[in-house]
């Protein structure tokens, strides 16, 4: 199957279950970033999302563990659809 064409930054929370994408960078303060980086979400790091309803809590595993993410966290995460270049 081909990548869309549109491969453009988007914020993790535009992303549908079954689908994975690489973090480029975070969106908010200091405690933000240290909040995503302690549960594992850095930058170049891949994460495939388990389950994305359109609304409320998401599903993502990072680095091997399932982590749930508030929507609004989800939306701080920009990232690129798609496995590391």
């Amino acid at each position: 199957m081909d990548m869309p064409e549109n491969n453009s930054p988007r914020v993790l929370s535009d992303i549908h279950a079954g689908d994975h994408a690489t973090i480029l960078a975070f969106e908010g303060g200091r405690a933000v970033v240290n909040r995503l980086a302690s549960l594992g979400f850095t930058p170049g790091t891949l994460v495939n999302m388990s389950q994305n309803y359109g609304r409320g809590p998401l599903i993502v595993t990072v680095r091997g563990t399932r982590v749930a993410l508030g929507r609004g966290e989800a939306e701080r995460i920009v990232v690129r659809q798609g496995s590391h270049d």
